[in-house]
């Protein structure tokens, strides 16, 4: 099996990334995509809005309260017309999509190092 060549990055380039703890307080269907949920979410008392392409994996119910990974400090974008104002994390595999999550809950905020 050949191994896939990747781009590495700098120390100081990873730093840039702001990775933080969310809960997730809210999740409404996208009014425009069928895959995608709008989220409300809350990190360190700032609440922020996240489009996820998770729809197909988690249920409103299973997500709401739910402790997650974001990246923090995305330039926001217009995903089919609404404002996502950062990135949930996720990874996928045979299995399917699994969130990123905290294995015990902590403040909302707090850096991933």
């Amino acid at each position: 099996m050949e191994q896939q060549l990747e781009e590495k990055i700098t120390i100081d380039e990873f730093r840039k990334l702001k990775l933080k703890i969310a809960c997730i307080k809210e999740v409404v269907d996208h009014p425009q995509a069928d895959r995608l949920y709008v989220l409300q979410i809350e990190v360190g008392g700032i609440n922020k809005q996240i489009v996820a392409g998770i729809k197909s994996s988690y249920t409103k119910e299973q997500l709401v309260g739910k402790q997650v990974v974001i990246v923090d400090n995305l330039v926001p974008a217009l995903l089919r017309g609404v404002e996502s104002q950062g990135m949930l994390l996720a990874t996928q595999d045979e299995k399917g999509l699994c969130i990123i999550m905290p294995e015990r809950e902590t403040t909302t905020g707090s850096a991933v190092k």
